[in-house]
């Protein structure tokens, strides 16, 4: 796949927090207004699994799962460096930093406005996110600072390849830490669900429709597709705070609560790959895209597990989504600052 071809920031992606805070609103007024149709749509569940919100996600999911070129794997010492930073980050670091900030928050700074067990769950939501390293959308920052396509194509194929392995540990982990129970049954069947499956269809279109060095068709039908996993993420927002709607209404000051542990790992994590790229001489075609990749989030897979381990009406499942509002403008910022400061690298 390149980037320079798949990755240029659309309509949809540029204002991707306006289509998300309209669909918000949305779902709020139509929680209250006809609570009733959200109660029907909750009770339609298997084995933990809401599948009205499953179909919405694997339709998110799926179309980036077809950008995904194992065969690129075989380029992996080119640029031990900026890979080196990335992974760590993303597996040593983020988790943990966010379950870190999460508590921090919940637990003390924030601890007389929200009630314990409600805390638990934003902690849980924000962990989720911290473990689920993005797939996608980093498609579009590595373009956005001109970074080295093959580069950010290795790395989301080894991030996905580990979190088949790592993602559910860790979450098991450190939810435990933070005494949340975790069925693990649950946990393993959501990685199945959402990572799983979606990675061996996304497989499996890539060898139907380019068996060769030729990437026209991938990339032609990734773009029709692409509408539409847009369309499932904006459809799980509508759900999720119309399922929220009446908890909004009650304390409207908990996603702005929510933001503020959000908003310092994000910083925060991206000044740590950065500044670990500028001293190791990594060059910014690849520091800058290291840095981007470890900041960015699978929002996606975090809100389905959320769903799936706490359910529709969870802060868990509030905070996944709270990731998503914040995402986009933070990232924003942290592109136009890489490309500010891209004198500075070698």
């Amino acid at each position: 796949m390149s980037v320079d071809n798949e990755a240029s920031m659309g309509l949809f992606e540029r204002y991707l927090s306006l289509w998300v805070a309209l669909c918000i609103a949305a779902g709020v007024i139509l929680g209250i207004v006809m609570p009733e149709l959200f109660q029907a749509i909750a009770s339609i569940e298997y084995a933990s699994v809401n599948l009205v919100v499953a179909v919405f996600i694997w339709v998110m999911i799926y179309p980036m799962m077809v950008n995904v070129d194992f065969a690129s794997i075989k380029d992996v010492g080119k640029k031990p460096k900026g890979l080196c930073i990335t992974l760590v980050v993303n597996w040593l670091i983020k988790p943990f930093s966010m379950a870190a900030l999460g508590i921090l928050f919940f637990h003390h700074v924030f601890a007389g406005m929200v009630e314990p067990e409600t805390a638990k769950e934003y902690i849980a939501g924000m962990i989720l996110l911290g473990v689920a390293p993005c797939t996608a959308m980093v498609f579009v920052w590595s373009q956005l600072v001109r970074g080295d396509a093959n580069y950010t194509l290795v790395q989301v194929s080894i991030n996905d390849i580990i979190m088949v392995f790592a993602f559910a540990p860790i979450a098991a982990f450190l939810l435990g830490v933070t005494n949340i129970v975790v069925p693990w049954e649950t946990l393993l069947l959501s990685v199945i669900l959402y990572v799983v499956i979606p990675l061996a269809a996304g497989y499996a279109t890539r060898k139907l429709l380019d068996d060769t060095a030729d990437h026209a068709r991938i990339a032609n039908f990734t773009r029709k597709v692409k509408p539409f996993s847009i369309m499932g993420l904006l459809a799980t927002v509508v759900l999720l705070f119309g399922f929220q709607a009446q908890t909004i209404i009650d304390k409207p000051l908990v996603i702005a609560l929510i933001a503020v542990p959000l908003l310092i790992q994000s910083y925060g994590i991206f000044a740590i790959a950065y500044l670990w790229g500028y001293l190791w001489r990594v060059p910014f075609n690849t520091a800058a895209p290291a840095a981007l990749i470890g900041t960015s989030n699978f929002f996606e897979l975090a809100v389905a597990v959320a769903i799936s381990l706490f359910g529709l009406n969870s802060g868990a499942a509030l905070a996944t989504v709270v990731g998503v509002l914040v995402e986009v403008p933070v990232m924003l910022s942290l592109v136009a600052f890489a490309n500010r400061t891209r004198r500075h690298f070698t």
